[in-house]
């Protein structure tokens, strides 16, 4: 039973989860189908890019087709990327700026082993930044065909080196005929959100896809104004040649969104304190003063701007088929624009008005806000930062692998080079104290940061201005050998990166600290897969991987540790899998476990740093199982994430549970000839912990989602119903103080309808 990876990828959905849709390229969401199994072909992982079976994979990959993200009707995509196992994702935080963890790695903010990809390119190599993760830079919209999540695996060795997380979305392309979608979707949050898809032939060779959407809504959290607002409109080509394919593709992007936060934990679950009244504040700004000195100026932000991308991705790819066992790919990607993050950042506890004190220490007997408005003794007051952090971008990469071919072994050799730029300035801080509300104003007066009723916090002012350059380049090697029902697969990677960043915080100055790092690292991977029947089989990889520090490292931790490898964060990796699919049930189960070395952890609150040392032994499941007209789903992860060193040895790796399961349902039927379906979700989430000293536990909480679709011609009618028990589920605390009553809830129950016309 010899199974040889196809040459060249190929693009359609997958089936799963018992939504059954057509495969062709607009992406309507079809009726019934009594064809069950697809043979699903993925192309993450593989070197080049050739896509193989998913069943003969030996890693962990979940796909998700084009109607299973409609179904889903995510809010953000990494709100998508909860449907992938070994994930905790927080996407709590609005549109752009979400926490995800991987398989017990160390994290607690941002996705540091997160990489998300389109066409097989990361949008940006560095996968996080302060104020900036990869899923940032992407929006979900009806140009995608599909997702590829792939964990740990031979993730190490291919593209950028991720050892943890690599997600591959990719576009649609162009049909024989010309085809298109249109579609409306609201809400009861006053969505308004047109979508269009266009695909068709150039000429006999030549196809095209393109499309979009417009969208503006005041957010799932009112802001009392339009505070989402976005348009993006992306066009690929492909071109189908004798031996290969050729596409270009380019992705133009301007979506922003409100920066939700943790705030009091009184609070309704649909509160956010920016609004019409507050959202205008100036903000202190130091900059050098030509002689040695620093000097304050004030600016004016829009703090409902809150987080986005406004920028452009493309690229081009080439795959052929040079005969003889030949084959080569390559990929190039650019990337440009801006990355900013405004908000309301809150600071220590809530209190009354009749605590407040002047700077000069005496009490506040009348308070009032900026427009004058008496505010009464018991008013609730809480100290809000206005944060300001404009960040701009730039990345291009390159990926080009040489592939040969015998009958029982294929060779790939590859070389990827990237280069990436950070230009940035922030104004954090700036606390000042508001009224606790919805659009709650500032209160006027000089009042004092440093209350006796609390613990002592200042009143403070961080400015940064930054620009970063880095290069990466790395060989990559990878072989594979057939012999009867086993596949054995080895890949190594070694890669140089070259840093240069240079910095001016606290009080800007004009005088910069620059760091520069030269660093070398190798990765490898082994796996033996045995096909042990037609429709199973199991695998066993080893993996070793690293993740080089980023800008900010440097920055944060450059006095605490030794430049360059003292930063380097190692990774091994182990995975046990089993494979099942057959036409009515399947199940992908890899048990795993890891250790990490070297990530860099401070205690809050002190200039105390130390290098985590942790393991996790983890088991994904990922399964479905038809009978008749119904579907259930299993997407679920328990795992044991420790730290085995320093002062926390044993306690729990920060905000991460130990169980997840979610459980999908999908029942179809007809009703006067028209096709129907109605689907929903079940998730429970265990209890966290807020920081690496366990000291807040972060309660469990369930999670039920429900939606319901018509099928009524070339028309799609679907109702999208997410928490819709309203639960009031913890994803963070506070993480610049734990002992502060401050959290961030799931969203808010919310309902989107939408109507879809397929021409």
């Amino acid at each position: 039973m010899k199974r040889k990876p196809l040459v060249l990828a190929i693009s359609f959905g997958a089936i799963q989860l018992g939504l059954w849709g057509h495969a062709v390229a607009q992406g309507a969401i079809s009726p019934v189908s009594d064809d069950r199994v697809i043979e699903e072909v993925i192309t993450t992982g593989t070197p080049g890019g050739a896509g193989i079976k998913k069943l003969d994979a030996s890693f962990s990959i979940t796909t998700l087709s084009d109607d299973e993200i409609g179904k889903a009707s995510p809010s953000s995509t990494a709100d998508l990327l909860k449907s992938i196992p070994g994930l905790w994702v927080e996407s709590s935080g609005g549109v752009s700026g979400a926490n995800i963890d991987v398989r017990g790695f160390p994290g607690g903010s941002d996705a540091p082993f997160v990489t998300v990809s389109m066409n097989g390119l990361p949008l940006y190599p560095a996968p996080t930044l302060s104020f900036l993760e990869n899923s940032s830079l992407f929006r979900v919209d009806e140009t995608i065909q599909r997702v590829e999540g792939l964990r740990g695996g031979p993730n190490p060795v291919y593209s950028n080196g991720q050892p943890g997380l690599t997600t591959n979305f990719i576009l649609k392309e162009g049909t024989e005929e010309t085809e298109g979608r249109f579609k409306y979707t609201t809400s009861d949050y006053d969505l308004q959100r047109a979508d269009a898809l266009l695909t068709g032939k150039l000429t006999d060779d030549v196809y095209y896809m393109m499309g979009g959407y417009i969208s503006s809504s005041p957010g799932v959290r009112d802001a009392g104004f339009d505070a989402e607002e976005g348009h993006q409109f992306t066009l690929h080509l492909t071109r189908e040649m004798d031996n290969g394919k050729a596409g270009f593709y380019v992705r133009d992007t301007k979506d922003t969104g409100t920066w939700y936060l943790p705030n009091a934990s009184l609070l309704a679950t649909d509160y956010t304190q920016v609004g019409p009244s507050n959202r205008k504040v100036s903000v202190p700004i130091s900059q050098a003063d030509g002689n040695g000195g620093s000097e304050t100026r004030w600016e004016t932000f829009d703090m409902g701007e809150g987080r986005g991308w406004d920028g452009s991705i493309a690229g081009a790819y080439l795959e052929l088929d040079l005969g003889n066992g030949w084959s080569l790919t390559e990929r190039f990607g650019l990337t440009n624009g801006s990355a900013d993050t405004l908000g309301f950042v809150p600071n220590g506890h809530m209190v009354s008005a009749s605590d407040l004190r002047y700077n000069d220490g005496t009490v506040v007997t009348s308070a009032t806000t900026v427009s004058g408005a008496a505010v009464s003794d018991n008013t609730l007051l809480q100290q809000f930062g206005a944060w300001v952090v404009r960040k701009d971008i730039e990345a291009t990469t390159n990926d080009i692998s040489v592939a040969k071919e015998w009958d029982d072994f294929k060779v790939t050799t590859g070389y990827y080079t990237s280069s990436w730029e950070s230009d940035e300035w922030w104004s954090l801080g700036n606390q000042n104290y508001f009224v606790l509300g919805h659009d709650g104003e500032q209160i006027a007066g000089d009042i004092s940061c440093d209350d006796e009723e609390l613990d002592p916090v200042l009143c403070w002012s961080y400015d940064l201005e930054a620009v970063g350059d880095a290069r990466e380049n790395a060989f990559y090697i990878a072989g594979e050998f057939y012999s009867g029902d086993f596949t054995f697969d080895l890949g190594v990677r070694s890669a140089n990166r070259a840093t240069n960043y240079s910095v001016d915080d606290g009080v800007r100055d004009g005088i910069f600290t620059t760091y520069k790092a030269d660093e070398e690292g190798t990765a490898y991977t082994a796996a033996i897969d045995w096909a042990f029947a037609e429709n199973m089989g199991t695998f066993f990889r080893v993996n070793s991987g690293f993740k080089f520090a980023d800008f900010d490292n440097y920055r944060e931790f450059g006095e605490s540790f030794r430049m360059g490898s003292d930063l380097i964060i190692d990774i091994d990796q182990y995975e046990l899998g089993y494979k099942l699919q057959d036409q009515d049930y399947s199940l992908f189960a890899t048990l795993y476990y890891n250790e990490t070395q070297g990530m860099p952890d401070c205690i809050i609150g002190s200039t105390t740093c130390t290098r985590l040392e942790t393991e996790a032994l983890g088991l994904e499941l990922d399964g479905k199982a038809h009978w008749g007209d119904f579907t259930l789903g299993l997407n679920a992860t328990l795992q044991k994430p420790e730290i085995t060193n320093g002062d926390f040895k044993g306690n729990r790796v920060m905000r991460q549970p130990e169980y997840q399961v979610r459980l999908s349902q999908n029942y179809d039927f007809t009703i006067s000839n028209i096709d129907m379906a109605v689907f929903g979700g079940v998730s429970r989430v265990g209890d966290r912990f807020n920081d690496s000293k366990n000291s807040v536990t972060l309660p469990g909480y369930t999670k039920v989602d429900f939606g319901a679709v018509a099928y009524l011609n070339d028309v799609t009618v679907q109702l999208a119903l997410d928490n819709l028990t309203d639960e009031e589920g913890i994803t963070e605390g506070d993480p610049r103080d734990p002992q502060a009553t401050n959290v961030r809830y799931i969203l808010p129950r919310n309902i989107k309808l939408s109507i879809a016309y397929d021409f």
